[in-house]
């Protein structure tokens, strides 16, 4: 199994403590607006990424029409 270079063997019980402690910095209605966030951000990045794709191939095509 791998592990994380700085997290070493983490538990059930140690990722539960982690847990408590971010819902007790955060509190429970910041927790969602945080991870709403993160998921707009994968998504946009996910996007951007697509789009270089698709540049790529857009300038692939247009050098073996040459």
């Amino acid at each position: 199994m791998e592990q994380l270079l700085f997290l070493g063997n983490l538990g059930t019980g140690e990722i539960i403590i982690i847990a408590i402690i971010v819902l007790l910095l955060f509190g429970g209605k910041k927790i969602p607006e945080l991870m709403k966030g993160i998921g707009k951000g994968v998504k946009n990045f996910k996007d951007g990424v697509k789009g270089i794709e698709d540049d790529i191939k857009v300038e692939d095509t247009d050098t073996d029409k040459k």
